[in-house]
């Protein structure tokens, strides 16, 4: 009796864990996809012109968060590829935006310009050097010693060098004055298989052919409310004599020169069909061309999604010929930012305005002028953020704690001003949830003095910078998606953080998670 028992729970055991012998013990290749300015509304409300092979294949056969949330203010290209590849937010990873402002040169720094290193393919030069924690991509080279192929590719270098962090094999990116891949000598040789696809098969050899017109019917494009109904578009790169790797790089287009590169580094290496994991990073893009509002180019926002969809089904396709599903674990997310926002016309009454940044500056300094006598106060201004004159402060023996916290009371008092925050007030104030978003983008060495916050539907105007942007504060769903490997398909609308990616994923790598990553993996994922 005993041995019968024995044999049948043996027999069990066995059975149950046949299925589970074609799936490795972790997955052969992690492809990482982020695109720029994906929307989850968009994707649900353009979803009737999808085929099957790219979002309803994901919504049918992944595990998909539809609320995914950035931990902090203002992402973009730069800070939230990091926060996803690092676990972390700016306060930790040092990436606060694409551009900010060095406290001691007073000089608008790029987040990826490094003068010690040449480009490839491109006079731009570039390193992760201010990224100052690991990343995903790092993570995967220490574990496998250098053997894992480890590769970023995306349209703009922010989001390629962000993904591939500090030890990756290569980060690669379309060069907006000759349409190549680029690189950088950081990483050392740039690949042959990059090089051949560049001299046979480059965009520069194309573009003139390419004409961007819409792939639906037109009667399909009704998704979007726009003041000037459009009846058609039609966009021809040759006619951008200078700015047609630009143009081309906000449109769909862009994804599919993508797709053309992953082709190549799957058929001139062995990644993923070895014993030791590999990672690829992607970029897409999913924003409006040349950035313009949705309600202006309405068809062509509509389009770029049902573009988006047959990149995503053709990447699918793609991998599951030359590498198998099964094998490969594909996560993707979105930057979380919105392209241009346009304002409402006054005939709707919505109270709105104008704040000046240059303005504001100049009024607070002569506040403080008569408060403190004479002197330059207020050194320069970006991005919301005004930095004090910290030597003159020093040197008239002020405590830097109450003139920011003067500034602050006299700057709340101006039309369309929330409130302002002190940087002291951000580090040792009192807790609440939009002050812990503001405080995960602060750094310490390019961070400013006050942080404003304007009120919602006013335009802040930037002469620094030359920009004028709409304010909203509204919630903006971020998706998530996991695909492939051993992942249990469900739709879940409970609010993750992005933050949660990188351990996740590394969870499934069976690798440290990046030593800034404080999140828990996401749990209930495998089948």
């Amino acid at each position: 009796m005993k041995e019968r028992f024995i044999t049948s729970l043996i027999t069990a055991i066995v059975i149950s864990g046949l299925p589970a012998q074609n799936v490795p013990a972790v997955p052969k290749l992690v492809i990482g996809i982020t695109i720029d300015q994906l929307r989850t509304d968009y994707i649900e409300a353009f979803s009737s012109m999808y085929g099957d092979r790219g979002f309803k294949r994901l919504f049918k056969g992944g595990r998909v968060y539809v609320n995914a949330e950035y931990d902090f203010i203002k992402p973009d290209q730069s800070s939230s590829v990091a926060s996803v590849y690092t676990g972390a937010t700016p306060y930790y990873n040092g990436i606060v935006g694409n551009n900010w402002m060095d406290r001691n040169s007073l000089r608008v720094v790029k987040s990826v310009e490094d003068r010690a290193y040449i480009g490839i393919y491109t006079s731009e030069s570039t390193s992760p050097q201010h990224l100052v924690v690991s990343n995903l991509s790092d993570e995967l080279m220490v574990a496998t010693q250098g053997q894992a192929h480890v590769y970023s590719i995306a349209p703009t270098r922010e989001m390629a060098i962000m993904s591939a962090g500090h030890a990756s094999k290569g980060a690669f990116w379309i060069n907006d004055e000759n349409g190549k891949w680029s690189g950088s000598t950081y990483y050392g040789n740039f690949p042959g298989w990059v090089t051949d696809f560049n001299d046979k098969k480059g965009l520069d050899f194309r573009i003139d052919q390419i004409t961007w017109g819409p792939y639906l019917p037109v009667t399909s494009y009704k998704n979007i409310t726009a003041q000037n109904k459009q009846l058609t578009f039609k966009h021809s790169f040759t006619d951008e004599r200078y700015d047609k790797y630009k143009k081309i790089k906000t449109s769909p287009y862009v994804n599919e020169e993508v797709n053309k590169l992953v082709n190549a580094f799957l058929s001139s290496t062995n990644a993923g069909l070895d014993d030791t994991p590999d990672l690829l990073n992607l970029s897409y893009y999913a924003g409006n061309y040349a950035g313009k509002p949705d309600s202006e180019y309405a068809m062509e926002i509509q389009d770029t999604y049902v573009r988006l969809d047959n990149c995503i089904g053709d990447l699918l396709d793609m991998i599951d010929r030359k590498v198998g599903l099964g094998n490969t674990l594909i996560f993707i997310t979105s930057t979380g930012t919105r392209g241009t926002e346009t304002k409402d016309s006054p005939d709707f009454k919505i109270p709105a305005g104008e704040f000046h940044m240059k303005r504001c500056t100049a009024l607070l300094n002569m506040y403080l002028m008569a408060i403190y006598g004479k002197g330059q106060y207020v050194e320069a201004y970006h991005d919301q953020q005004i930095y004090l004159n910290r030597k003159l402060i020093e040197d008239k023996k002020l405590e830097l704690s109450e003139v920011m916290e003067r500034s602050s009371e006299f700057i709340v008092q101006m039309s369309g001003i929330r409130t302002a925050y002190s940087s002291q007030r951000l580090l040792m104030g009192a807790w609440d949830p939009r002050i812990e978003k503001i405080r995960n983008s602060f750094t310490q060495k390019c961070s400013g003095d006050i942080y404003i916050e304007v009120m919602p539907g006013w335009t802040v105007v930037d002469e620094y910078s030359n920009t004028a942007k709409v304010v909203r504060v509204a919630y903006d769903s971020v998706p998530l998606f996991f695909f492939g490997y051993n992942i249990k398909p469900e739709i879940l609308y409970s609010p993750v953080k992005i933050a949660a990616v990188a351990p996740t994923v590394a969870h499934f790598m069976r690798i440290r998670a990046p030593n800034a990553s404080a999140c828990a993996p996401l749990t209930g994922i495998c089948k």
